[in-house]
């Protein structure tokens, strides 16, 4: 729950507590160095609290490059629009890495979120995406890939569906958008190479969207980080998508970690919050383990706050036992 400041001292407290966290941050807030041996945990939350007249949300998520359903299920019952001041926000810097080689660009659906690993850094740089909408014509479809080309202030060339979609709104789109301000794929893209090149990741000429469900298919970035993603990336890099609404890890430490996001809908109907998230094979023998305290992963399931929680049934002992 969110919880508000009534008392000057816990505010100043606890802003200097969002001081301190923010000060421990990389460089570059979504870079990270990869974890040990035998751990998937990178990443420091953060913590942000509201001023008069702080902004959206959606501003908020910009200024720490987080997306906004991730801010939102980070933060339940917080106002999007108008977040209460002397409000405490969790900022979700903290993850679980996917469960899969960590090799490219490995983007994650169901959380919204590309990890990019530079080769031979030894680290780790996330960013929040927007992905497909919710139509069969606009799915970001799960895949192993390449980059095949990338192009610097790159024209749109909207396929027949788009358009057809957009003259259903009374919006005539040109066979080609030329590059420039009006471009919604904005001043760069990274084509790839899977289903004839129809799929790019590429930036925005919107200032909202990012974190969520918005596109016509592609991967969408805000204009800094496409800028410093087609940068660092080169024609056969690869590219991994998947759909993984939770995560686990057993981390060296003792902590057994599941991390939770709502999974992706798949019809109008259906309410992410409540959607049933099926455990494979790997990740139900990790819930009934002895060791997991199945419980609390029931209620973490339930939560989806998109961060991770310690499940450990015996907890290590230490002096801190926050994430």
């Amino acid at each position: 729950m969110m919880k508000t400041v009534r008392s000057s001292h816990w505010l100043a407290t606890l802003t200097l507590a969002a001081v301190v966290a923010l000060s421990a941050l990389p460089a570059r807030a979504n870079t990270w160095p990869l974890p040990p041996t035998g751990s998937r945990l990178v990443g420091e939350n953060a913590y942000h609290v509201v001023e008069n007249d702080g902004g959206s949300l959606e501003a908020i998520a910009k200024k720490y490059n987080v997306g906004f359903l991730a801010l939102l299920q980070a933060n339940p019952g917080v106002d999007p629009y108008v977040p209460r001041a002397g409000s405490v926000l969790t900022i979700p810097l903290q993850t679980l890495l996917p469960d899969v080689p960590r090799e490219g660009i490995v983007i994650n659906l169901a959380e919204l979120r590309l990890y990019y690993y530079p080769p031979g850094s030894n680290q780790v740089t996330v960013y929040p995406i927007g992905i497909g909408q919710l139509d069969s014509d606009t799915l970001t479809p799960t895949m192993v890939t390449t980059i095949s080309d990338k192009r610097a202030n790159p024209t749109w060339t909207p396929t027949a569906n788009i358009r057809a979609r957009y003259k259903a709104k009374g919006i005539d789109l040109p066979a080609v958008v030329p590059a420039g301000p009006d471009n919604p794929m904005g001043h760069h893209a990274i084509r790839l190479a899977a289903y004839g090149g129809v799929y790019l990741i590429h930036g925005t000429n919107a200032d909202f969207g990012i974190g969520m469900r918005v596109s016509s298919g592609c991967i969408r970035l805000r204009d800094g980080d496409i800028a410093a993603l087609f940068s660092a990336v080169k024609p056969g890099t690869k590219v991994n998508i998947i759909n993984t609404p939770i995560k686990a890890s057993v981390e060296p430490d003792g902590r057994r970690l599941v991390e939770v996001h709502q999974p992706l809908s798949k019809t109008l109907e259906d309410d992410p919050k409540t959607l049933p998230i099926v455990l494979n094979a790997a990740m139900t023998a990790f819930k009934d383990d002895a060791a997991t305290d199945a419980a609390t992963m029931e209620h973490a399931m339930e939560v989806r706050s998109g961060m991770p929680a310690d499940v450990a049934a015996h907890h290590p002992e230490s002096p801190d036992q926050t994430i």
